[in-house]
This record gives structure tokens, sequence and C-alpha cells, in this order.
């Protein structure tokens, strides 16, 4: 089976899309088809759950990926240029029932025919639309991931159509996706999961917290906290939006954009300061390479594990092929506990947490053990919350009742070991050009977060303090 870069690049040498080759999961969708579906389904987005080039054309990989999830539709994609699939407002969960859902349907159209109507064929009237097993997306008529195989099944019946029309009877896949149907706003908690208060006393008092902050450690002036994520998940945006928020105006000290791999290729350390002309806070963020799925890309463990001891010292330059050698005049070879990691901050994207692979997962989990094993205090930034929920993005005020979040946040506590209160969203500054109350407040709780976990490390470390 061919791996997702490989497919990529054949399909932009066979198709002539442009095509970015990276390890962030995108969607195949152009935005045409995209809302051509959105507009089949009435629904306001499309989040995507499953990619088989990226997590694997088998049943396990999907129900992975996209149980539980409410409604979903599948979308496979043939090299005859067809796109089809199939709707369920019903969540998967492997009941092992036979599933009656009066709103499910089939759905075709050809990539090279847009401006045709698509093809929309609805189950016959008492007929169970689909088969909640362990396999693939199972509509008795299409059966998608057919015997853990990239192909389709097809049998025409409980949904009446012409293959021809439908799939021009080429059953062999080279893509099948599942997205989850964002319809309106979402159903809302009625009691919030979190309590945050959204008004300016709070705004302040947080900032008085960070600024008034003491770890009682009298060798280390400043703590160290180190940011760690797969590339593009929002590390240097984290510290120039912290910074924003006491400087008073979005500011881009931070090197960020959008890349296939990290734009942070030294190892930085920012210091943030109370104001224009105000003290440094008690807190240094460190920035590093994104994490790559690919070997000799992207942050290696053992660099890592070199920043946490305090080896590696400020404007480092890594080298993605060859971690830095204690013999380099770069190693810093009788670090104190100054030059030390004391907190690690994963970031994660809130809107790909379902994406990532189980190499980037495998990844993380080894970073966590490393960190572990130091005794160094973890917890998780999940960032960009708007792109991930349309709730939170039409109101940030609603995010501690939104399900999604919720869930997601769970996930996350589950996959990556770590206690759900240690699980942070929060929303960096990205387009807008002036500061908004409520993105600070969640900015400075999350950095209020950061410095509770740093002082349980220097609790851990010293009984009293120096």
């Amino acid at each position: 089976m061919k791996s997702f870069f490989e497919e990529q690049r054949n399909i932009k040498r066979n198709k002539g899309n442009s095509v970015t080759i990276m390890s962030a999961v995108t969607s195949r969708l152009s935005k045409q088809q995209e809302m051509k579906l959105c507009s089949m389904l009435s629904c306001s987005r499309l989040s995507l759950l499953f990619k088989a080039s990226v997590h694997g054309y088998t049943g396990a990989a999907f129900h992975q990926k996209c149980d539980n999830q409410g409604p979903t539709v599948t979308v496979a994609y043939n090299i005859s240029g067809y796109i089809f699939g199939a709707y369920t407002s019903k969540n998967y969960a492997q009941t092992g029932q036979n599933i009656l859902d009066e709103n499910a349907f089939l759905f075709s159209f050809n990539e090279r025919e847009m401006k045709k109507d698509p093809l929309r064929v609805v189950c016959a009237a008492g007929q169970y639309s689909s088969y909640d097993t362990s396999t693939g997306p199972y509509f008795h008529s299409l059966v998608f991931l057919h015997n853990d195989t990239p192909t389709v099944y097809s049998n025409p019946g409980t949904f009446n159509f012409d293959p021809v029309e439908m799939h021009g009877n080429d059953l062999q896949l080279i893509e099948c996706e599942v997205y989850r149907v964002e319809v309106g706003n979402g159903s809302l908690m009625e009691k919030p999961w979190r309590t945050v208060l959204w008004n300016s006393e709070r705004r302040k008092a947080l900032m008085d917290m960070i600024t008034g902050w003491k770890h009682g450690v009298s060798s280390v002036k400043q703590a160290r906290v180190l940011l760690v994520g797969p590339v593009g998940a929002g590390k240097s945006s984290f510290f120039n939006s912290i910074n924003s928020v006491f400087k008073g105006y979005v500011s881009n000290q931070a090197n960020t954009g959008c890349a296939g791999t990290s734009l942070t290729t030294q190892f930085r350390t920012y210091s943030v300061k109370a104001g224009r002309n105000g003290l440094p806070l008690p807190i240094v963020l460190c920035d590093t390479m994104g994490l790559e799925e690919n070997l000799n890309a992207g942050l290696d463990i053992d660099d890592f594990t070199s920043i946490l001891k305090g080896h590696i010292q400020n404007k480092y330059q890594f080298n993605p092929s060859m971690p830095l050698q204690a013999e380099s005049p770069s190693f810093c070879k009788a670090p104190a506990l100054k030059d030390k990691i004391h907190t690690v901050a994963y970031v994660l994207d809130a809107s790909k947490v379902k994406l990532l692979s189980n190499k980037m997962v495998e990844k993380l989990a080894a970073f966590r053990r490393k960190a572990n094993q130091m005794g160094i205090s973890q917890l998780v930034l999940l960032t960009k919350i708007d792109e991930a929920c349309p709730s939170v993005a039409s109101d940030l005020k609603t995010l501690y009742h939104s399900h999604y979040m919720y869930k997601t946040a769970q996930e996350v506590s589950t996959n990556l070991g770590v206690s759900l209160s240690a699980v942070v969203p929060v929303k960096n500054y990205c387009q807008e050009l002036e500061l908004d109350p409520h993105v600070d407040i969640l900015l400075l709780n999350s950095f209020v977060q950061i410095l509770r976990a740093t002082e349980s490390f220097f609790d851990d470390i010293y009984s009293e303090p120096e």
C-alpha cells in the first residue's frame, strides 16, 4: 500500500491539483466540492475525522477515529473521477445491529462535471440503511473499506441506483475520508464543564496573579517552560499571544506561518515583560522545532532530552538528521537548575486531534515518558478551538458549554495519559489586529495553569524553599 506522501505526489502528478506535501492531515475535497456536500447535507461545515491513506484502509482504523461522533458523511474517491459516499445521522458504535435511519442517503458526483447536480439516493421505505458493525462504513448497498482494502462492495437494492451513475463501475479507491457533519452551532451543555469569569475584573486578577507569582527557589530567577507539538499547532503563536496581552497590542515576535515543515529551526527562549517597560515575567517560554512523523525531520527525542536537561543553549540551530552531541561546543556540559526545563506544555490543534496519526501519537507518548522519568510537570494546550467547534467560533464564551470540546479534551486526556484538568483549551491571536478581552482571559488562564504546574515541579524537588 502506498504511503500518504506517495499518494499525494501521484495525485499532484496525475490530476494537476495543487497539493502541499506535509505531515498535517488535510481534506481532499476542494472548496467547491465541500460547498456542494454542505448544501446537500444542509450543514454549516464538515470536520475531517478519518483519512484512509493516513490512518489505514481498515475497519479498526475507521472506528478508532469515527465512533460516537454523531452525524457523519463518508466520502470515497476513485481514479475515474467519481466522488461518492453515504450520510448517516446515527453514531457508529459497533453494536452489531441493523440501523434504521430515515435521514440516511447515498450520493455521487464527478469532479470533472461539477456543474451537474449530484446524484442523491435514499433508502427504500422501511428498510435498514446500514449495519453498525466492526467493518468499514456499511450501508448494505455500498460497503466501504471492504475486507480492509481500498475497495467498495457495491450491491444496489436497499438503495436503488445505477452503478455506472454512482461510481462508474470503478470500485478501487484512491482515498476514503469520513467527516463529522456540523449543523449550526451544535448542542451545548446546560451546565459548563468548567467555570470561567469573562469580565474585566477577572482579566486584571489573572494578570496580577502572573506578575506576582513566585516559585520560592532563589537560584532560579525565571522558570523555563518548553512548548512542544506538531508542526502548525501554534507553539510560536502561543508565545506571541501571551506577549501581546502584556504589551497591550497584537505582537508577532516569534516566527509563525503555514508550512509543511517547522518554521522554528532554532531552540529559542522568550521572556515576556509586564508592560512595555515592565519587569520580565517569572516564566521563560522555550520554543523548538515542531514534531514531524518522518525520520530525520522535526524535533528528535534525543534533542528533546538534551533540552530538558539544560544542555541546549538559546539559538542553537537544530540538525534533524543529527542530534546535538556532547562533544559539540554548543553542548552545555554542566547545566544548573536554572538552565533545565521545569514544565513541558504540549501544544495540539483541537481541530486535528482526531487526525493525529499513530506515529505522531507514539512520538508524543515517547516524549511524555521521557519527561515523566525526569519528574517534569506536563500539561496540554488545545489551540484553534474556534476552528474545531462552530459554537466557539461564533461565541468564545460557549467554550465550556461545548459537548465537542469536552469530548476532545477527554480524548486528549486518554490518549496522552494526562489528567483532564491538565488539558487547557486556548485561542491564539492569528489574524486579529486588536486584542479581545475574552481571548485574553483564556490565554491568561492557560498561563496560570502553566505556573501552577511549574510550582508543583519545584515543590517536588524541595520540601522547603531555599
